[in-house]
């Protein structure tokens, strides 16, 4: 796999879940009391693809290179890999959340932009999270909200309030 932060090409970064992955079907694990976590990251490799996101990203490989941005946690790599394969998608290169990062996804991916943004041109972003959309565009990032699947309340406080996702 490439190094996203070697190559020199233009970079669109795409978010994973609710921008390709469609994962309405397993937020019941975190609406449960207590939260099941590790039955909410298994189940998503069952994730219908998003045919907008999926038509968004293609388009964009015709001109740059596409990087992931996910706040889903390292340890799901190998199931988000073969999701991606399985929905004829490139793999990677694919930057994920170390395990033990509990802060809210508007910080890990301001992060990673920003150390990105030092060795690379980023010319897009689409993320589905308001609360990342808002920050970054506040710092003046290329970025768009991405509308084809409500966001949750759920999923806002897993991404924010619980930095798991």
């Amino acid at each position: 796999m490439r190094d996203p932060y070697a190559e020199k090409a233009p970079l669109a970064v795409f978010d994973i879940d609710g921008v390709l992955a469609d994962v309405r079907h397993r937020l019941h694990h975190l609406e449960a009391r207590p939260q099941r976590w590790e039955r909410f990251f298994h189940a998503a490799d069952r994730d219908p693809l998003l045919v907008e996101g999926a038509e968004r990203l293609r388009a964009a490989l015709a001109e740059y290179d596409v990087l992931y941005l996910t706040g889903r946690p390292e340890r799901t790599r190998a199931l988000t890999e073969q999701w991606l394969a399985r929905h004829d998608l490139p793999v990677g290169p694919l930057v994920m959340r170390a395990d033990d990062d509990r802060r809210p996804a508007r910080w890990v991916k301001r992060d990673v932009l920003r150390r990105l943004a030092t060795v690379r041109e980023v010319v897009s972003m689409l993320d589905d999270d308001p609360a990342v959309v808002s920050l970054l565009e506040a710092d003046g990032w290329p970025v768009e909200l991405a509308t084809w699947l409500p966001h949750s309340s759920t999923l806002r406080s897993a991404q924010e309030d619980k930095g798991r996702t």
